[in-house]
């Protein structure tokens, strides 16, 4: 059996690992390689790409960046979880907010270390993107708009890190990132309103605390509607192999998804909807897959 000294470091490791949202990283993680091997590197072999040591720098410092983005958004919204997601502040609360400061400047530190391994731009590149996400945490995300576009594109600028490495500026990268980017617009949208009674409470003027429910789902729709501009031109006019099948059952799970957001008013149905998208995000992630699903069974682009 456990000590109690044991025990309880342990319960602080799972606090960490809570607030850090470690679940997430192993995704980001595959995500950036998936799309490096079948969108961004172009014609390059997939086990090139496998076995490059700066991409895997690039990938390490966007991880850990993103993990120490978690712990800095955590400390800012300490209050405001309070009310939104009692248990799972009370479990992040084990661990103290210095310690959280600590590991979140050391995990900056290691990230940009890395990066410099790459390259000195490669070093300012996240210093940036370290600097965005404190400034999004303690000034941006409070103010109505801004917050959700800023959110967003903070989630895909890992993805203009291996861009700019690869230097593939082709216009179906942009496709693919246009419908992403809708996605987890969606995402910050019916977050807010999962999240409208600590977001009133905390003076956060997101849609739904400044126009009401209504407007919020009006502008989840409008989203919803603008993916088919993404999609549309990712099926018609570049070619996707069979990725085209997740962005047709897509637009079949958006729209199931908008008739449960405008049904009832609820949170159970905004945590319904909200994780609706993120299951679509995480499925985009493994069909990335599908665009030419001939390097799973006989290794044409593999060797």
């Amino acid at each position: 059996m456990l000590s109690r000294k044991n025990k309880r470091l342990l319960m602080k490791c799972v606090s960490l690992f809570s607030v850090v949202r470690g679940y997430n990283i192993p995704i980001i993680f595959l995500a950036q390689y998936l799309s490096a091997i079948f969108i961004l590197a172009g014609d390059m072999r997939a086990l090139h790409v496998l076995l490059d040591p700066l991409l895997l720098c690039i990938v390490l410092a966007s991880a850990i960046t993103i993990a120490s983005g978690y712990i800095i958004n955590n400390f800012y919204d300490s209050q405001k979880d309070l009310i939104n997601r009692p248990r799972k502040s009370l479990l992040d609360r084990l661990v103290s907010q210095g310690t959280k400061l600590r590991v979140y400047f050391t995990l900056n530190f290691i990230s940009v270390g890395i990066a410099f391994i790459v390259s000195w731009r490669a070093a300012a590149f996240f210093s940036v993107y370290i600097f965005l996400i404190w400034f999004y945490s303690h000034k941006v995300k409070k103010y109505l708009l801004v917050g959700n576009l800023m959110s967003t594109l903070l989630a895909i600028f890992p993805f203009f890190a291996i861009l700019l490495y690869y230097k593939n500026f082709e216009p179906v990268i942009f496709g693919h990132a246009t419908f992403l980017w809708l996605l987890l617009l969606m995402r910050e949208i019916v977050k807010d309103l999962e999240n409208l009674t600590g977001d009133l409470a905390n003076n956060y003027h997101t849609i739904a605390v400044e126009y009401g429910e209504s407007k919020s789902k009006q502008a989840f729709t409008t989203a919803s509607v603008l993916t088919l501009i993404p999609v549309y031109l990712l099926i018609e006019r570049y070619d996707v192999g069979y990725m085209d099948l997740y962005l047709y059952v897509s637009l079949i799970v958006l729209t199931v998804l908008n008739i449960l957001l405008w049904k009832k008013s609820e949170k159970s149905r905004y945590l319904l909807v909200h994780n609706g998208i993120k299951a679509l995000i995480v499925a985009g992630v493994f069909c990335i897959v599908l665009i030419d699903p001939g390097v799973l069974y006989h290794g044409k682009k593999l060797l």
